[in-house]
């Protein structure tokens, strides 16, 4: 029988050597490499000798109750969450430093609180001093919260256990530490272990367990991705340091719809919540302007409504500019080069700025005819109606193609004052919402009638 060797695994990255170097192939660092004897290595086999318990099978016909939640009095939190927290699940927060995720997380836990949840605060972060001073700031210096600081794991677990709150925030997953592993805390391993430790613990124990994450500069929460596959939630905390709102968005949802979003404004007194997000984003429009359209996007099951800007201006560069804010600058191009093949309109010599206005960032392609528009709004100087709407996914061929609820978007519209909407022919639309509509089949004949150019 084969030897099974040992595997080394980068404790930065995660990466998987098949020898020890100094140097990790995958990520560049130095000493970061350690020898991990894989499961099957174990004398005479990893099973041999061991029998498991059986399982208890069932069918797709079986029903089951639906878990319970418990609302945290936050609407948009409990939102994101699906309706609310779930006994024993395990949530991940991730977002940017300073972004506001312990004040929101302090606040979500004195709300909790103030319903008879019993509530534990970890943090590995701050002392309990600073988070007194910070609840103080925030006028949540009575709340119900019990607080520790504390980066030892089995410390902590040993103080849920005899504890059994119903709900514990560990702010972050960065700063614990297993003594059981051999790294640094931060480390991949250690990230890993901390994370398999306190979500095992939650299943095991039916308590709530929410995590704070720290993310990388692309984005992406620190430490091996499995971490992310062991939680039942994964939600990022986003926003423009320049501006006051921040949006909490769900990427993962074992209990409810992914995608959905929650708006907050920060105030001096904290995290307010924003019902109508929609508002928010969009600024005066009584006087039209060049370059600047409405788009009703569509965030998780919430249609919003958001203003996209665009400028265009004759470069003094060899290479115009291609500049973007909010939306991808992969599909920006995609469109200039369908605008100049199939309508005949160039932008050779422009320089090229977009900008999805309150930093609110688009990833739907049902954004592409509002960009259009809104590229030939500023390009011919020639602004589009104020009060009108705009959706529609614009394919290589110059056709418009429908997108998915677009009655919805149209009610949205509807709601904040929108008379008119142009949209991509085919969309289901109902009655409109009450809007005169506008369905084009593609870009050529959407620049004829709107611009009066073929």
């Amino acid at each position: 029988m084969a030897k099974v060797s040992s595997v080394y695994t980068c404790t930065a990255c995660g990466a998987v050597h098949k020898k020890w170097a100094g140097q990790c192939d995958a990520c560049g660092e130095w000493n970061t490499i350690v020898e991990e004897a894989p499961l099957s290595a174990a004398p005479g086999g990893a099973l041999k000798g061991r029998k498991g318990r059986g399982m208890a099978l069932t069918d797709l016909a079986s029903t089951e109750v639906e878990p319970p939640r418990q609302g945290s009095g936050l609407a948009e939190l409990d939102r994101v969450l699906g309706g609310g927290l779930v006994r024993a699940s395990a949530t991940l927060i991730g977002g940017d430093p300073g972004i506001g995720k312990s004040t929101l997380l302090l606040q979500a836990a004195a709300s909790f609180a103030a319903q008879g949840v019993d509530v534990v605060y970890i943090s590995g972060e701050e002392a309990t001093a600073q988070i007194r001073l910070r609840a103080a700031r925030l006028g949540l210096e009575d709340a119900p919260v019990r607080l520790a600081a504390e980066t030892d794991l089995r410390a902590i677990l040993t103080t849920l256990d005899e504890t059994r709150p119903a709900l514990a925030i560990v702010d972050s997953i960065q700063t614990m530490w297993l003594d059981t592993v051999e790294s640094a805390p931060g480390s991949v391993s250690q990230v890993r272990a901390a994370a398999h430790e306190l979500v095992s613990f939650a299943k095991r124990r039916g308590v709530a367990v929410m995590l704070v994450g720290h993310v990388t500069k692309e984005g992406q929460i620190a430490g091996p991705r499995v971490v992310e596959h062991m939680v039942d939630t994964v939600v990022y905390f986003e926003g423009e340091r320049g501006h006051q709102f921040r949006i909490l968005r769900s990427v993962k949802n074992r209990f409810g719809p992914a995608g959905e979003i929650g708006v907050f404004e920060m105030t001096g007194a904290g995290l307010a919540e924003v019902p109508n997000p929609s508002a928010l984003f969009l600024g005066e429009r009584d006087a039209p302007a060049p370059g600047s359209v409405v788009f009703a996007g569509l965030e998780g099951t919430r249609p919003v409504l958001v203003e996209i800007q665009a400028l265009v201006a004759p470069s003094p560069l060899s290479q115009p500019r291609r500049a973007v804010i909010g939306w991808d600058g992969g599909r920006l191009s995609m469109i200039l080069a369908v605008l100049e093949a199939r309508v005949g309109i160039s932008f050779q010599g422009l320089d090229v700025y977009l900008n999805v206005a309150g930093g609110l960032r688009i990833s739907e392609p049902a954004a592409d005819l509002a960009v259009a528009a809104a590229l030939l709004s500023a390009r011919e100087d020639a602004p589009i109606p104020p009060h009108s709407v705009l959706f529609g996914e614009l394919s290589l061929s110059g056709a418009l193609r429908p997108v998915a609820q677009a009655e919805n978007r149209l009610k949205e519209a509807r709601k904040l004052g929108f008379t008119s909407a142009i949209v991509a022919a085919g969309c289901k639309t109902g009655d409109g919402a009450g809007l005169a509509l506008q369905e084009m089949p593609d870009l050529a004949r959407f620049v004829g009638e709107v611009f009066g150019a073929a």
